[in-house]
């Protein structure tokens, strides 16, 4: 066989995402390009490599087991470009950051503040849910991950900043406003929630169980901003983190509910797999986010429906 790492690098894109649009963004290729990348490779292997069923493709047994070299190809190929931009220190280099869809909300402003520390650095930012992050991090598929539930096994966690997770409502809901309500009184009341396998609905509802109360998730969105307007909507109350909700708390379109237990005192943790080497610009990147994180991002204050409430607390 005689393929070049160029169509290798485009298979590999489409075999992760499985879709030739989100691989041609990543590869800052036009699409024609990333599937004629692909045709060239079909014919040196001989074989197909993807097959469509519906409107999706999928792997063949050809495409399954070229995928699982090509990723052990491109760790190495990755690793030789660690080692070469080790030899021209922290002048540039590029960093993969892949987070969880919650954590949008502040990773651009994460990732800005480092570049212009170091202006050399190009960063591609992966975000999906929290079962795509651990499929991620089983592959070593990026440098660093940043989710608000980590795995319990084998990846490192560091914890780096609070993220509280709060029940948001209309401002004319009938419970806006009122003081400790108690976590019974929501037994009745119908949840927009998150898609199975998001750690924000995970928590939520492992929350619920423990103290006995039924989470009636009536509807089900696969974004926070499509939460947000459907309990604006009046479609139910909502489950989110404190980080997305800044706009909406300013302009008065939400309200965060003072129900008893909350908010949910969590973390966002900096995740990456066990024995990682890191390259100089993944290592500042750790560094940076470690120690300036809780100082450039910050959550609006945790107010609820009432006039006054403490501030939320970051770690210092």
């Amino acid at each position: 066989m005689n393929f070049t790492f160029r169509q290798l690098k485009a298979f590999e894109a489409v075999a992760r995402h499985l879709s030739y649009t989100r691989a041609s963004e990543e590869l800052h290729l036009t699409q024609p390009a990333v599937s004629m990348q692909i045709k060239q490779l079909e014919e040196h292997v001989g074989l197909p490599l993807f097959e469509q069923i519906g409107k999706r493709i999928h792997l063949t047994d050809a495409g399954r087991e070229l995928y699982h070299y090509s990723c052990a190809i491109a760790a190495q190929l990755a690793e030789v470009e660690m080692v070469l931009d080790e030899m021209k220190g922290l002048r540039r280099g590029h960093l993969t950051i892949a987070a969880a869809s919650t954590a949008n909300y502040f990773v651009p402003r994460l990732i800005a503040a480092f570049c212009k520390r170091h202006q050399g650095v190009s960063v591609t930012l992966e975000v999906t849910n929290r079962e795509e992050l651990l499929n991620l991090l089983a592959i070593n598929a990026m440098d660093l991950a940043i989710m608000g539930q980590p795995p319990t096994s084998e990846p490192i966690a560091h914890p780096f900043m609070d993220n509280p997770l709060v029940i948001i409502a209309p401002p004319d809901h009938p419970l806006a406003g009122e003081r400790n309500i108690p976590l019974s009184q929501l037994s009745g009341e119908c949840f927009v929630m998150r898609e199975k396998g998001s750690g924000t609905r995970g928590a939520a509802e492992r929350f619920f169980a423990e103290h006995g109360v039924a989470l009636r998730a009536a509807q089900q969105m696969h974004s926070s901003e499509a939460i947000k307007q459907a309990v604006e909507a009046g479609m139910g109350l909502g489950v989110l983190s404190m980080h997305t909700l800044e706009m909406e708390l300013l302009l008065n379109r939400l309200v965060v509910l003072d129900v008893e237990g909350f908010p949910i005192r969590r973390h966002w943790y900096v995740v990456y797999p066990r024995g990682k080497r890191f390259s100089q610009v993944g290592q500042a990147f750790l560094d940076f986010t470690l120690q300036e994180a809780p100082h450039v991002l910050r959550a609006p204050p945790l107010t609820t429906g009432r006039d006054t409430s403490p501030a939320l607390e970051t770690p210092t």
